[in-house]
């Protein structure tokens, strides 16, 4: 058992992560199960949603999340053509020459620094 009082809290604190890290990921077999049963889209987009909510969470890293995403669609394609709906991309620009470059300007010069001057007196 912790004594000092910091080391309670982080006890506190790490039962309660768990807590919600094992929910998080009941949810998610929970999903893969029903869509397993039942290949529909919507079932593939709630299984999606599961794996995007990990992510944004903190539970499961991007790649991770996209890699199994990415076999859930092919095990639908596989089972029943239900086809992944592609995520929206950033409308292509329309092919245009490219710019010719400017000729590179010469560095500005440094002006002369002053001589420091004596008085005689």
């Amino acid at each position: 058992m912790p004594i000092i009082k910091s080391a309670k809290k982080a006890a506190r604190q790490t039962t309660k992560r768990t807590a919600k890290n094992v929910e998080i990921k009941k949810n998610i077999k929970a999903a893969l199960k029903a869509f397993k049963s039942n290949p529909t889209a919507e079932n593939m987009q709630k299984i999606q949603s599961e794996y995007d909510k990990a992510v944004k969470k903190g539970l499961l890293k991007k790649n991770t999340a996209s890699r199994r995403k990415a076999r859930v669609a092919k095990l639908a394609k596989d089972l029943s053509g239900v086809k992944a709906q592609p995520k929206k991309s950033a409308a292509k620009k329309p092919a245009t020459k490219p710019a010719t470059k400017a000729p590179a300007k010469a560095p500005a010069k440094k002006p002369a620094a002053k001589k420091p001057t004596t008085k005689q007196a």
